[in-house]
């Protein structure tokens, strides 16, 4: 769309940059980059631009993330072009400026992902795109269902290996993989289809701009684990510390997740409730606060085999670290709920909206469960579950100890001169 005359210029303009370089660009772009007094990108971007482009060219810093701010700071009132990978908005640099400038310009080239799913022939929406960019290799295990197509953004050219690697131990062995390389650019190449299990000694690291194509297959011997909570137990490293499969499955359906929202999980024990909270959707964000130094390095061992190994384990005790963690959506208490002024702690913490779930199995805790009852409202349950198990010859029931459930969300302040 064409602005208003009178619409003030952007300060920055982003230009999506592909493997084909200057060649690849379209006119709007080019002009653009011409025009540019400073051009700012990463070494082998500014190498790809001609003489033509005659602005001072400035290599971006590492890490990368911070400098933003000063160097947009430094070249304030000169027009400014920023190189970008393929499409700029997509897990590109054009967050990063958006969130520092309003005046941003944004000239998009196809992105990696677009040119793949073009060349594979798979429907885009059907696939689903993690990137290992600046992350850890561990967060495509929550991706992993049988089936699934995925898209893997790599880091460099050792990330398909990485992958491989990761696939045969979380028992995706079989999946067939594919890497496409220099997508876009005069040396594309896509290598031949392998499974994880035969990638080893068949492939040695290629280009480091590689996209990896996966078609996901699991293992008959393998445990299969499901994309909503209620994991089975055998998936979790424990010490007998465990919030149970059915429990588990019930209270992460009271704290209700939702994208972007963070969870307080207190006494994590194996940090199953958080582990499950974060793979309902991959911007759920949790931190889990255990005291013991054993359970908490276990607590990590478990988010980083599950899929999701941005949890942050606190090793400390509450209430006392909570006044340390950012302020939760929700707050689920597993275990300390006699530690004085911790339920209190937890309440007050929550903001208007936020919900709160303790759970527990002694008579003591029970009682300060009913006393928030009493004061906050809010839904008081017993879950029980029992297992039909051999008795003799036949088989009967057996009954594992009841949980008592407080769920509770706090009541949003509407009163004059209240922040909502």
């Amino acid at each position: 769309m064409t602005p208003a005359p009178d619409a003030p210029t952007a300060a920055v303009t982003v230009v999506g940059l592909g493997a084909g370089g200057w060649a690849g660009l379209p006119d709007a772009s080019r002009t653009a980059l011409r025009e540019a007094e400073v051009l700012i990108g990463g070494p082998r971007q500014l190498d790809l631009l001609p003489p033509e482009c005659t602005g001072q060219r400035v290599a971006w810093p590492s890490p990368l993330r911070p400098a933003v701010p000063g160097l947009l700071a430094a070249h304030a009132g000169r027009r400014i072009a920023v190189l970008a990978s393929g499409d700029p908005m997509f897990y590109g640099i054009g967050r990063a400026l958006a969130e520092e400038t309003g005046a941003l310009r944004v000239l998009p080239h196809p992105s990696s992902v677009s040119y793949a799913a073009a060349r594979l022939g798979w429907p885009l929406e059907d696939a689903e795109v993690v990137t290992l960019v600046g992350r850890p290799a561990a967060r495509l295990a929550a991706a992993l269902h049988h089936g699934r197509r995925l898209l893997v953004l790599s880091a460099d050219a050792t990330t398909p290996g990485e992958v491989a690697a990761l696939l045969r131990d979380r028992g995706f062995g079989p999946s067939r993989m594919r890497v496409l390389e220099q997508l876009g650019g005069e040396k594309e190449r896509t290598t031949d289809e392998a499974t994880a299990d035969d990638w080893p000694g068949l492939r040695q690291p290629g280009d480091p701009l590689n996209i990896v194509a996966v078609e996901c297959r699991r293992a008959p011997d393998a445990l299969r684990l499901g994309a909503v909570p209620g994991l089975p137990d055998e998936a979790y490293e424990h010490d007998g510390q465990l919030t149970k499969r059915h429990i588990r499955a019930a209270t992460l359906g009271v704290l209700a997740p939702a994208p972007g929202e963070l969870l307080w999980d207190i006494g994590g024990g194996s940090g199953s409730i958080a582990v499950e909270w974060m793979r309902t959707h991959p911007s759920c964000r949790a931190v889990t606060v255990e005291r013991d130094p054993a359970r908490a390095e276990r607590i990590t061992r478990n988010a980083d085999r599950l899929g999701v190994p941005g949890l942050r384990v606190v090793t400390g005790a509450a209430p006392v670290v909570l006044a340390e963690l950012p302020p939760p959506d929700a707050v689920f208490i597993g275990g300390g709920l006699t530690a004085p002024g911790l339920l209190d702690a937890c309440w007050e913490a929550l903001p208007g909206g936020g919900r709160l779930v303790a759970n527990t199995v002694t008579l003591e805790s029970e009682a300060l469960l009913a006393d928030a009852h009493r004061r906050h409202g809010g839904e008081l349950v017993r879950l029980a579950v029992a297992h039909a198990v051999p008795v003799g010859g036949f088989t009967g029931w057996r009954q594992a100890m009841p949980v008592t459930q407080w769920a509770v969300r706090k009541t949003l302040d509407t009163s004059p001169g209240a922040d909502r």
